[in-house]
């Protein structure tokens, strides 16, 4: 096996480690462990700080490594490790799940070919490194983000406080509604300035699921979109009582004469069962009532964004005639549906052409 495979190269958003022989030196069960192998170090801060988000795929006791991890003061980097001797493809799609991430955006870095191996069989899609390629790691592109954002150095953060969600669901008695009007949430929406750019792009290409049409945007685009009078373009950000999520939505409008055309929503998948998806197209049928247009809204079907097309379906929007590869959809529901109780918005810095602010 080649030091990195020769797969079509994504966006890695999680890079899983072995740890014997791999993130530390030896085996612990054999006295080994006392030191992180050369450049491990260096490798998890930068990546950490990247927004690469980082755990663990191990064959040992958990009590014993998660104490070394702890010794060797890296611990902390790591969400949801997975560290017993079950099967390391299993628990590679323990960790997809747990993070809510698709098989095709983690990697796992392993000294052991027929792990690699396993792994590859189970998980095709998944990016495999030898062990030797440590020092190559934070030259290699699927792991190099064009732009280090706010966000990305927050990540960890925000994916572990959504660990903390998760608990309090788990535990919560009551309705699902109940749970979120408990959480606080807060939802602001706001018009894309300059330093919300990168962190926009940032959106765009690493949003999948809940994405409408799959389309990247190149900074320069999104640069002279944020300063076009005949478009809206607006990002929503997020935070509760566990914390701030950031910038989490996007959602961009052309103004064409008597129609309001949503070219791309994007929610990120962190907040998904926020339902926030749903909100923001709730929020357009809104902004296109008020401007008196109707409201149309291309969506181009990929192979994950299946719930977006849903949620489209569930707020009212039907299939209309079109041309191009994609989908028209025209929003044909019942007046302007209401925004969920249990989500406080704030949009007091969006003017539209007709407002008197």
């Amino acid at each position: 096996m080649s030091a990195v495979d020769q797969r079509e190269r994504r966006q890695v958003k999680c890079l899983v480690w072995d740890l014997d022989n791999t993130l530390w030196e030896g085996t612990l069960s054999e006295g080994g462990g006392q030191a992180l192998r050369p450049g491990v170090a260096e490798a998890l801060a930068e990546l950490d700080r990247r927004g690469v988000l980082l755990s663990v795929a191990s064959k040992n006791e958990p009590g014993p490594a998660m104490e070394n991890l702890a010794r060797l003061g890296v611990a902390d980097y790591f969400l949801c490790p997975q560290i017993s001797w079950d099967d390391k493809g299993a628990a590679m799609g323990r960790i997809a799940q747990l993070l809510n991430l698709k098989p095709e955006a983690l990697a796992l870095i392993d000294d052991s070919p027929f792990e690699r191996d396993a792994v590859a069989h189970l998980w095709p899609q998944m990016t495999l490194y030898p062990h030797t390629a440590v020092d190559k790691l934070l030259s290699l592109p699927e792991l190099t983000p064009r732009f280090v954002t706010e966000t990305s150095a927050r990540r960890r953060a925000m994916y572990q406080a959504d660990l903390r969600r998760r608990e309090a669901k788990a535990e919560f008695v009551g309705t699902d509604e109940g749970f979120l009007e408990s959480l606080g949430i807060q939802v602001t929406v706001a018009p894309v300035t300059e330093e919300d750019l990168q962190r926009v792009e940032e959106l765009t290409v690493r949003t999948h699921q809940l994405n409408s049409t799959g389309y990247t945007y190149s900074y320069e685009e999104l640069a002279a979109l944020a300063q076009d009078p005949g478009h809206l373009f607006l990002v929503c950000s997020l935070r509760d009582k566990y914390g701030d999520s950031g910038k989490v939505g996007l959602l961009l409008a052309g103004l064409e004469g008597d129609v309001m055309r949503l070219k791309l929503l994007i929610v990120s998948c962190r907040v998904m069962s926020y339902g926030v998806g749903g909100a923001l197209l709730n929020y357009a049928v809104r902004l296109a009532a008020r401007l008196g247009k109707r409201l149309v809204a291309d969506f181009l079907p990929t192979e994950h964004n299946r719930v977006m097309y849903i949620t489209y379906k569930f707020v009212g929007f039907e299939e209309a005639e079109g041309e191009g590869p994609g989908l028209l959809l025209e929003y044909r529901g019942d007046g302007a549906p209401a925004l969920p109780g249990y989500l406080s918005w704030d949009d007091s810095a969006v003017s539209l052409p007709t407002d008197k602010k």
